[in-house]
């Protein structure tokens, strides 16, 4: 375990194991179609990588590079959209891949413009989804775990750009990030 770790919150096995398990749910759900699958950079890389390679159905594949949260541990309130995606939404199926649901704003406002720039739908995948913290009307359609109110690391999600190599989900110190 880092040095910069409470403890432990999953393990590689248990993100393995329910990855491919909500892969396969979506994946029957989108038989027959050929949905558009965002992944939210730079935290949901890992999880969306191992989330597609358990889809069968034809995909087509972006990314949008977006953040409300600039270097701290606290969401600014304002959406930054970095990269924009590279295919047009219109009449497309669209499932949103995001580590993490903490405060719903940046999902609830993706969300919403993709459906205003003509998505046929908009469904959202996510790793972990923190329930205690939502201040937006929004929900996953699928997700992984729900956590509780901790500050987590690993997997992709970061803190200040560090931490996102680790191989699970753990939680970060609190003297790291309340210096």
């Amino acid at each position: 375990m880092h040095k910069d770790c409470e403890r432990i919150m999953l393990t590689e096995e248990q993100l393995r194991s329910r990855v491919r398990e909500v892969a396969e749910e979506v994946d029957k759900a989108y038989a027959g179609k050929r949905p558009l699958v965002v992944g939210i950079l730079k935290g949901s890389i890992i999880f969306y990588a191992d989330f597609i390679r358990h889809l069968s159905c034809p995909v087509e594949l972006d990314f949008m590079a977006v953040s409300s949260y600039g270097s701290g541990a606290v969401s600014s309130g304002k959406l930054n959209i970095k990269k924009d995606l590279d295919k047009s939404a219109e009449g497309r199926d669209i499932i949103i891949v995001e580590d993490i649901i903490d405060s719903g704003f940046t999902l609830a406002n993706l969300k919403a413009l993709f459906l205003e720039r003509g998505a046929a739908s908009v469904v959202i995948v996510t790793l972990l989804n923190k329930k205690d913290r939502r201040e937006y009307d929004i929900a996953p359609d699928w997700n992984c775990f729900d956590i509780e109110n901790e500050f987590v690391i690993g997997y992709g999600l970061d803190y200040d750009e560090r931490y996102r190599n680790l191989p699970y989900i753990g939680i970060l110190k609190r003297e790291v990030y309340e210096k």
